[in-house]
């Protein structure tokens, strides 16, 4: 909302109405460029009641510095004496196009009645004393860090913050300033907003605190629990001490205490003009859940490696009733328990034993956190929580009682690594369309990268796996329960990691990963509890599965992926005759299938185009159709399609629906303007076409014109891969997508100006056109265009319909 290329009045209009219309702005003041003040009722107007105001203010039309505009005012206000004529404000204020400013009328009055004040001089000369005088007690306000100040508002970041302060404050009767309170609900987009204004000001170099374990969070939880600029939670990590932060507090040899210190750049003027707005500390009742909750303040790509990800309370709770029911009601008491991720502790919430528990985790500010919690009722035992780098610190770094539990073969097997760990992955999806790197010091920066890099394969990209290699790996016999993705069970890319790690599988459970803070996407989170004292390759399981609320909603199978439907398409690879298009095979599961579409040429992803000719075309619409018939969902997002059984073969129903539905997918994006098109559906003479075609490839196939049976590989597949001899007959389902297909084509070519050699894509493109991103638009203004574009999806799902049960009939999926 900032006032770009505005008038100064245009702005003065434009600020009354955003932000003050419950009140009069009309009334002019002398030389004072804005007033705010009540509006009065037809009761108060007969009696002749004294207007209210609330706000005098200095409006600039451009950005200008606060202080200037503030002294310019006040010098306004004092040569007019403006305050002996009407009843002064309760603030005094100053804008510009970007931004608003509130000092507190009190706070600004005395100079009003300095002695020896020359008032006559001209308030926009910077020059003179008397302008530099206000200037510097202005100053002094600003910067002090008792309560008053001036409080700042962005017009654009800080909308509702701003809107609120005029609500608790321009209230008649009135007389202290409200500030916002903080709670739990919005100390995370403060935190933000801290970010933003606070962060660049603190003299850190971030990226080299990064890597020793300091993170910005830690700073703001030093100002969000202080009073009077000195943080009050002495455990936490960093502390406010009014001017600068100490930190990573130390005791030598000597038992001296090593104080490491940082300063602002700005002499706190960001920080003090920031926290004017914001009532501090909290209520205490929101403390404990403010601290707990530091990984929400965590940075993503920090959450990531290091784990810093809140288990949901319901999913705690679970997680350990199916531990009791693997291990018995008594296991609390029979096992040890360490989590070796534990970030601030949050999954051993509800464990009893604190004797049995040990709790470790990479960034000692967590480790604080959890010792303050200790101090505030947690039930964990300070000598059992403790920093490790599970990654890359030796073992005997632990806690010698940790260590005897995990030499002793026999009290290995009552040990439970009870773990969320991270789940950062090197790869990206600018990695794979060659527009980005891989994330740097994910895939190298551990030592059991190299260590189990032979074992793991490609699974090395991803950290969790190396934490569950490592435990498999150096705790044998351990009880295993994690929360992770369902990769380790099911991706192709872990084919090594599971010939590896040979356990057995006791039980899981399945829930929606969005339950999860700061977790995007639409996909299951797992519960596993494994025993690796029994030696077995993971096969297959059914999971039970809880929707959002923790419901149970059913069973679902779990299978590892063993030869993928990439592998069967291949064996179709052809590059003879008349290409007509290329078909990526990206990553085998359901998330990847925005990825797949049908297109004129090759693209740049690392993976591999097959070119589509008349020997492949079936079984190409064959793979292209079974990826994409079935919707994906939050519970599917990780299946894996799969070599398929050679019944499909046989099935001429099923392979001509799956062309069908490929020539009318909204994923098949020939377009004439890369080249001939190929996969017009109809003759000219079906829709009405005013011309020629340049191709009529596709009807011919369909009807047998093109002639001749040919096997790519006779070894294989006998008459599988054909050109057909006879006109191929379609299902009603099928033959309905076509009726609704034509009357579609028929409209365009009836347009006044059409494009004689247009594709599916090419109509659409037509009809809705395109945003100013570049994206095609969602729906058009032309209601029978809407109408029959309508009736075509509408058959289309009919027949996605129609195929979804072959997909599993033939095994290119498994339920």
């Amino acid at each position: 909302m900032k006032y770009t290329n505005a008038l100064e009045e245009e702005i003065k209009n434009r600020v009354s109405q955003d932000f003050f219309k419950a009140f009069d702005c009309t009334k002019i003041l002398g030389k004072i460029d804005f007033a705010v003040k009540a509006k009065q009722s037809v009761r108060s107007m007969r009696a002749g009641e004294a207007d209210i105001y609330f706000l005098w203010a200095e409006a600039k039309q451009k950005p200008a510095d606060v202080l200037i505009m503030l002294t310019q005012l006040v010098l306004t206000i004092g040569k007019a004496r403006t305050f002996n004529e009407v009843p002064p404000p309760r603030f005094l204020g100053c804008y510009d196009n970007e931004k608003i400013a509130f000092v507190p009328y009190p706070d600004i009055q005395g100079i009003f009645y300095q002695n020896d004040f020359n008032w006559k001089v001209t308030p926009s000369n910077t020059e003179t004393r008397e302008f530099k005088q206000v200037y510097a007690h202005i100053q002094q306000i600003i910067e002090s860090d008792k309560p008053g100040g001036t409080f700042l508002f962005d017009f654009e970041n800080d909308k509702k913050e701003l809107r609120q302060f005029i609500q608790d404050n321009f209230t008649a009767g009135k007389t202290e300033t409200a500030k916002i309170q903080i709670e739990k609900n919005n100390f995370i987009r403060i935190y933000s907003k801290w970010i933003e204004k606070v962060k660049p000001t603190i003299l850190v170099n971030w990226d080299t605190a990064k890597k020793s374990g300091i993170i910005d969070s830690d700073f703001y939880l030093a100002d969000l629990l202080s009073s009077e600029n000195k943080t009050l939670k002495e455990k936490l990590y960093v502390l406010l001490e009014s001017d600068h932060y100490r930190l990573d507090r130390k005791l030598d040899a000597d038992g001296f205490e090593n104080i490491r210190s940082t300063y602002f750049n700005d002499k706190q003027r960001a920080h003090s003009e920031f926290w004017a707005i914001y009532a501090r500390p909290p209520l205490e009742e929101y403390w404990d859940y403010i601290i707990q909750r530091r990984d929400l303040l965590v940075p993503q790509d920090v959450r990531e490696r290091k784990g810093s990800f809140f288990t949901p309370k319901i999913w705690v709770e679970l997680s350990q009733k199916y531990l009791a029911d693997v291990l018995g009601i008594d296991w609390q008491d029979e096992y040890y328990i360490w989590d070796c991720a534990a970030g601030t502790g949050n999954l051993l919430a509800g464990l009893v034993n604190k004797y049995n528990i040990f709790a470790s985790t990479l960034d000692q500010a967590d480790v604080d956190i959890m010792l303050d919690r200790i101090q505030n009722g947690a039930n964990l035992a300070e000598e059992n929580v403790f920093r490790f780098d599970f990654l890359n610190d030796d073992f005997t770094k632990l806690p010698k009682s940790l260590q005897a539990i995990i030499n002793s073969e026999e009290k290995r097997k009552k040990l439970v690594v009870y773990i969320n760990p991270p789940y950062a992955e090197a790869t990206t999806a600018k990695t794979v369309r060659e527009t980005g790197d891989n994330k740097p010091g994910v895939a190298n920066s551990h030592k059991t990268r190299e260590q189990y890099k032979a074992l793991l394969g490609k699974a090395s990209n991803e950290i969790f796996a190396h934490f569950l290699a490592r435990i498999y790996q150096d705790i044998p016999g351990c009880i295993l329960a994690n929360f992770c993705k369902l990769k380790n069970l099911v991706a192709t890319n872990f084919k090594n990691f599971r010939k590896m790690f040979l356990a057995g599988l006791k039980k899981i459970f399945l829930v929606p990963a969005d339950t999860f803070d700061n977790v995007a996407g639409a996909f299951p989170i797992s519960f596993q509890i494994w025993d690796t004292t029994i030696k077995e390759e993971f096969t297959e399981i059914h999971a039970d599965v809880y929707n959002k609320d923790g419901d149970f909603i059913g069973k679902k199978g779990i299978y590892a992926a063993h030869q993928s439907i990439n592998e069967w398409i291949k064996l179709f690879a052809d590059s003879t005759g008349c290409i007509i298009g290329f078909l990526p095979n990206p990553s085998p599961d359901f998330q990847n299938n925005n990825f797949l579409f049908i297109s004129k040429d090759a693209g740049t992803r690392h993976i591999y185009y097959l070119p589509i000719n008349a020997y492949s075309l079936i079984c190409v619409c064959i793979y292209f159709s079974v990826r994409h018939a079935i919707r994906a969902d939050w519970l599917n997002d990780r299946d894996q399609f799969l070599y398929p059984a050679d019944s499909w073969k046989d099935d001429t129903e099923f392979q001509n629906d799956c062309l069908a539905f490929t020539l009318f997918h909204t994923q098949n994006n020939i377009q004439s303007a890369h080249g001939v098109n190929h996969w017009i559906p109809f003759t000219e003479k079906e829709v009405y076409a005013k011309g020629k075609f340049e191709s009529n490839f596709m009807t011919e196939y369909m009807s047998g014109k093109l002639g001749g049976a040919k096997s790519i590989k006779p070894q294989l597949f006998e008459q599988a891969v054909y050109i057909p001899q006879e006109r191929l007959i379609f299902s009603p389902e099928a033959l309905a997508v076509f009726d609704a297909g034509r009357e579609l084509w028929r409209y365009y070519h009836a347009q006044p100006s059409c494009d004689l050699n247009a594709g599916y894509y090419d109509i659409r493109e037509r009809f809705q056109g395109r945003e100013l991103s570049g994206n095609m638009c969602a729906s058009s203004k032309d209601e029978k265009y809407t109408e029959l574009i309508g009736n075509l999806r509408s058959a289309l799902k009919a027949l996605a319909r129609k195929i979804e049960p072959k997909i599993y009939e033939h095994g290119f999926l498994r339920k």
